[in-house]
């Protein structure tokens, strides 16, 4: 009932999973990414625990698709399940199980897996594959955004639109972007929207913020600045004032 995209940099070492679909809070159920491991989307009749337990052998060693292979064998309803895994080595991989609803497909390739089900059609995946091949200088969030707007431009859902998700891990263990549109009539419209006010006002903010090894410091002076303004009245707009 999802289109997505799992994908690693392999210059940036990110890594980051995009999904849509016609439920609702998308992004709460089908990313998880653990930064330096993998990225994970678990989709159709999804189950958490086959990204979770995927991650930990990844973490443990284990390639990628060896990974989905492993936890796959121990799941007794893997017919009605859809997953996508990359590692941080870009080693890819998906799963379609055979009574997910039609259309359903995936195309696992070097640094990224697309998977959808219960789809218009199999343009949906092909022009997402198609979509983040073709763009490879912008950052690896922009990428996979285009990647779903071509999915969804494809045909996406068949039964429609709802919500949609943008989740990228850096090399910190919290997420360089976690960006949610839980209910919306055109979800990845909206996800553009936020993602372009995000790049103005989110990214500063978290490049500012604690790192592994290296001691806090205070936000820069133009951050803080920028911070201090109405919502409407920072750069790219957005939200309320009072």
């Amino acid at each position: 009932m999802t289109f997505s995209i799992v994908a690693h940099c392999p210059r940036t070492g990110q890594l980051g999973v995009a999904v849509s679909t016609a439920v609702p809070a998308v992004g709460a159920m089908c990313p998880y990414i653990k930064a330096g491991v993998g990225a994970v989307s678990t989709q159709s009749w999804v189950n958490p625990y086959l990204a979770i337990e995927a991650l930990a052998l990844v973490n443990r060693g284990v390639a990628g698709p060896d990974a989905l292979d492993a936890v796959l064998v121990r799941d007794e309803a893997r017919d009605l399940r859809q997953i996508g895994i990359v590692d941080a080595y870009g080693r890819a991989a998906s799963w379609s199980g055979k009574s997910c609803t039609d259309w359903f497909g995936h195309i696992a390739d070097r640094h990224f897996a697309v998977q959808g089900n219960m789809l218009v059609g199999e343009a949906t995946i092909t022009s997402m594959a198609a979509a983040f091949r073709g763009n490879g200088g912008p950052d690896l969030a922009e990428r996979m955004l285009l990647a779903l707007e071509a999915g969804q431009a494809a045909g996406g859902d068949k039964r429609g639109r709802q919500s949609a998700s943008l989740k990228v891990y850096a090399e910190e263990e919290y997420a360089l972007l976690d960006l949610r549109v839980d209910e919306h009539a055109y979800p990845v419209a909206e996800l553009r929207r936020v993602y372009e006010i995000a790049k103005l006002q989110l990214l500063p903010f978290v490049s500012g913020m604690p790192r592994k090894g290296a001691a806090a410091g205070p936000l820069p002076e133009a951050v803080t600045e920028m911070l201090l303004r109405s919502p409407p009245d920072r750069p790219g707009g957005g939200g309320s004032a009072l």
